[in-house]
């Protein structure tokens, strides 16, 4: 058995601490990464460019083509709501190439956030193929919708609205698209196992609303290092009978 994670999810609402977990595992080296956190070569697959790119698609299209936009309206919603369904999708196809073609043993990190205005998890996870379902375990992130309201703001940077770290939603959509968010009724049926169209996935949450995620270090590397051991542990568990 690889000593590390084939595939992680991770989810939370925009802001509360996803693509920050990721850098600082990102600036480790990887023999701690392993002993520490589980946590392999990694690859990051995230909807945010995909999503992105259609923004820049669609401004092109209209601005320099005289065409209409394809994917987008011009106040930055999706012009059909199973647009966020094909970004799962996409990110299932960019997981089955990789696996096909990668060398060597990595964990594949998937992050994406959902809410209740696109289906919320449920929907999102329905459209994961089954690849993933079987390999992955989750880590969520659990802040309040006050926090992530906080931090979008904070990390906000007009000048890098296409950087990971630093893009922000205006406040009225973040309240449309995230303010409801389903995970605890996606996970009402078990403390330890989400359920997508049959498949049992592993899952933790890692509590944030006290923001270690921001400043990193030891405080984020020690709750890290502890939630993804009882993650870790959860998913080689022998399943009750």
């Amino acid at each position: 058995m690889q000593p590390f994670f084939s595939t992680l999810i991770m989810n939370a609402r925009p802001g509360a601490g996803k693509s920050e977990i990721i850098h600082f595992l990102q600036q480790i080296a990887p023999s701690e990464r392993i002993a520490r956190f589980h946590i392999g070569p990694m690859y990051v697959l995230d909807d945010f460019p995909l999503l992105w790119a259609w923004f820049e698609e669609d401004d092109l299209l209209e601005r320099v083509f005289g065409r209409p936009r394809l994917h987008t309206t011009h106040d930055g919603y999706f012009i059909h709501n199973d647009l966020w369904h094909l970004l799962i999708r996409r990110l299932s196809l960019a997981y089955d190439k990789w696996r096909r073609d990668a060398r060597d043993e990595s964990t594949i990190v998937i992050e994406f956030a959902r809410g209740m205005e696109h289906g919320g998890y449920q929907a999102a996870y329905d459209h994961l193929s089954d690849a993933i379902l079987q390999q992955a375990a989750c880590l969520y992130v659990k802040v309040s919708y006050q926090e992530s309201l906080r931090k979008n703001r904070v990390r906000c940077n007009i000048e890098r609205p296409d950087s990971i770290l630093e893009h922000s939603l205006p406040d009225e959509k973040l309240e449309r698209l995230y303010r409801d968010d389903d995970w605890n009724d996606f996970t009402t049926t078990s403390q330890t196992h989400l359920i997508a169209r049959g498949i049992r996935v592993p899952y933790v949450v890692f509590e944030n609303e006290d923001d270690v995620t921001t400043a990193g270090g030891l405080t984020l590397g020690d709750r890290l290092e502890t939630v993804l051991g009882r993650l870790w542990t959860i998913q080689h568990e022998e399943p009750a009978v």
